[in-house]
């Protein structure tokens, strides 16, 4: 049996523990508080405007794409400042439930986050256009640059 206890960390971070686990069950994961998922799922479709996912991107996360379509409805907003660009979406079909948030630097990379607002991080990598290279984050670095994107789009949904 699993026993889990979540403390929030300034009220946005929440981490697990398990008292004991089966032996080979999968270890827990880090998680993070999925209400701030939700509320910045709501707030994209709420205040998003009208953009789409590219078929390679959403193939690269996993991300279903219907036979012969090029690209996936969302809704989504972006920012930019010091050179970097920020742009978090969300499906604009309701059956589907994930956040996608981009991360583009001026060092050549592209960072990538699919989350779920009830599953947390599910995929990250970071993508090298200049050498046409995609590369898996490695979880703890992923979990990591995440929740600084959480954060920051966080503030942002309570901010506009």
């Amino acid at each position: 049996m699993r026993r889990w206890m979540c403390l929030a960390v300034l009220g946005l971070a929440c981490v697990a523990a398990q008292a004991a686990t089966p032996r080979g069950a999968p270890q827990p994961e880090v998680l993070f508080a999925f209400d701030n998922l939700r509320a910045i799922s709501a707030w994209l479709r709420q205040h998003g405007r009208e953009g789409y996912i590219g078929a390679d991107v959403a193939d690269a996360m996993g991300i279903a794409v219907p036979d012969g379509e090029s690209m996936l409805p969302a809704w989504q907003r972006g920012f930019k400042n010091d050179e970097v660009l920020r742009v978090a979406q969300v499906s604009a079909d309701d059956a589907r439930e994930f956040i996608l948030f981009m991360v583009q630097r001026p060092d050549d990379q592209v960072y990538f986050y699919l989350s779920t607002p009830y599953g947390g991080l599910q995929k990250a990598f970071v993508s090298i256009p200049s050498k046409s290279l995609v590369v898996p984050l490695e979880r703890g670095e992923a979990e990591l640059r995440f929740r600084e994107e959480v954060l920051y789009w966080k503030d942002r949904s309570e901010t506009r």
